[in-house]
């Protein structure tokens, strides 16, 4: 993507964004701030705790996505707005989703009549206030897609209980050390964490987010903060505040998250050393590229050649192409969760492998593969199919499976055999659920029919359970081996039990 196609897919246009540029440096202000000087925070949870479940819900991506490929505005109009909550409290809320989340592409904003604070306040056609407010009225959380290091209000708004500007937390080239000092400069307005008062403006933005009614927000672009890369070939990425204004942003990220108790989900991190901050601070990451038009592509990763997305830029799926210290490590959805699945686990950081859009793959089987393979290893299902995609009506069954739902309620994380993106042992996934029952995932990530075997000594099980099949809601008897032939694209998810 080049700059303008960023942009225009994050939406931000603020007036902060706009003046960026013009400030190449700020003059850093005592604060005269006095903890006594703070307002009374909203109500926080008795205990917050890293024990998290990975989020089900439903995600704008979908209609800005295709309205941004056909030339039309990405800014949703109300009555679709309406139309796409209505259809996710009949059919997906029953079922555990419980949450509409914005995303980039439509207009974000601040407008300092609506709340002067100088955070976001609009989104689209709707103030922030109006979109809980209909969330709430089908019964509905909101989440938003932000950064608590990007500035949306006018530069010369002092962070709430301290005297010090929003022009404050800028890029200063006397003081500040960055990774492309040459740099013309970044596509957002970012807060450089070692400056005074970025604490405090974190801090404000999850408590502002909080008073609104939303606990879980969506961090983009992070790749761009720490190393000023990670775009695709030839995009101008940014300045790059290196790693430690890196750690000490997501520090200062969690504190107040936890605080507050609002959930974090990092977007287009680098993940070095092992994603190690990332691990350490946030409490969900994304592990492969966009889903962008979605089909079984972005699942699998058929692709071994360049395709176009932007028109201007290029993406591929390729399979095994994989990095351990730029975004995107991954670029598709089952090499991601393979990759990273070193560092999930049970209360541990949640993977998350970007939305789902069942009505872009080609039959039942690779929708039966999608959400498996995400719910096996403990990830999110965020839902960007819409009340009207072409065929929704006949894929809803696979969002809707509640004995594969069941294990994203028990926060079920699986493990493959080996980390291994070509053979057999990549592709069988198990793990146990808080009852000690087991789980067993088999998939076909080839376009031809493949045997795939497992004796069940090999996951530490020395006797007879008893199979279920939990896409066909069969019972299967007792077994002490599993051995199918999968078609091409397909799984066969089991439970096994004393």
């Amino acid at each position: 993507m080049n700059i303008l196609n960023i942009i225009r897919q994050t939406g931000i246009f603020s007036l902060g964004l706009c003046l960026s540029s013009f400030f190449a440096s700020c003059e850093e202000e005592g604060s005269g701030w006095d903890i006594s000087q703070v307002e009374d925070d909203p109500e926080i949870p008795e205990e917050v705790t890293s024990n998290k479940k990975a989020p089900l819900y439903w995600t704008v991506y979908e209609y800005c996505f295709e309205a941004e490929h056909s030339g039309q505005s990405t800014n949703m109009p109300k009555g679709v707005w309406e139309e796409n909550i209505k259809w996710v409290s009949e059919n997906l809320k029953p079922y555990g989703y419980n949450m509409i989340c914005t995303d980039g592409f439509m207009s974000m904003y601040t407008d300092m009549n609506v709340d002067d604070s100088g955070y976001m306040t609009n989104y689209g056609e709707y103030t922030l206030k109006e979109l809980v407010a209909l969330c709430k009225q089908y019964g509905l959380k909101l989440g938003v897609y932000d950064n608590p290091l990007w500035i949306h209000g006018p530069l010369e708004t002092k962070i709430e209980g301290t005297n010090i500007p929003f022009s404050n937390l800028l890029y200063d080239p006397a003081v500040d050390q960055v990774n492309h000092p040459n740099a013309t400069g970044d596509i957002f307005t970012w807060v450089v964490a070692s400056h005074k008062g970025a604490k405090e403006y974190i801090d404000g933005f999850f408590k502002y987010y909080k008073n609104l009614g939303v606990d879980f927000i969506r961090m983009d672009f992070m790749c761009l903060y720490e190393t000023g890369g990670g775009m695709a070939e030839g995009d101008a990425g940014g300045r790059g505040y290196g790693r430690e204004n890196y750690r000490l942003a997501l520090e200062y990220i969690k504190e107040a998250a936890d605080k507050y108790g609002v959930f974090t989900s990092i977007v287009m991190p680098n993940c070095v050393n092992n994603a190690e901050y990332e691990s350490q601070y946030c409490d969900m990451f994304r592990v492969d590229a966009d889903t962008f038009n979605g089909t079984f592509d972005h699942v699998n990763g058929l692709s071994d050649s360049w395709f176009s997305i932007y028109g201007d830029a290029t993406y591929y799926r390729r399979r095994g192409d994989v990095s351990n210290d730029k975004w995107p490590t991954c670029y598709n959805m089952f090499d991601g969760f393979l990759h990273w699945s070193s560092v999930s686990g049970r209360d541990k950081i949640i993977l998350d492998g970007d939305f789902t859009r069942l009505a872009t793959l080609t039959n039942d089987a690779e929708c039966e593969f999608a959400i498996s393979l995400q719910l096996l290893a403990g990830g999110p299902l965020a839902v960007a199919d819409q009340y009207n995609s072409a065929n929704i009506d006949q894929r809803l069954r696979f969002y809707q499976n509640e004995e594969m739902l069941a294990l994203n309620t028990d926060k079920f994380v699986g493990k493959p055999l080996a980390i291994d993106y070509w053979n057999a042992e990549g592709q069988i996934w198990y793990g146990q659920m808080s009852n000690g029952d087991y789980i067993v995932g088999l998939f076909n990530r080839e376009n031809t029919p493949q045997v795939r075997s497992l004796n069940l000594s090999q996951i530490g099980i020395n006797q007879a359970m008893k199979a279920r099949d939990l896409w066909r809601h069969q019972d299967e008897g007792e077994v002490t081996t599993i051995s199918v032939t999968l078609e091409p694209h397909a799984c066969k998810v089991i439970k096994l039990s004393k």
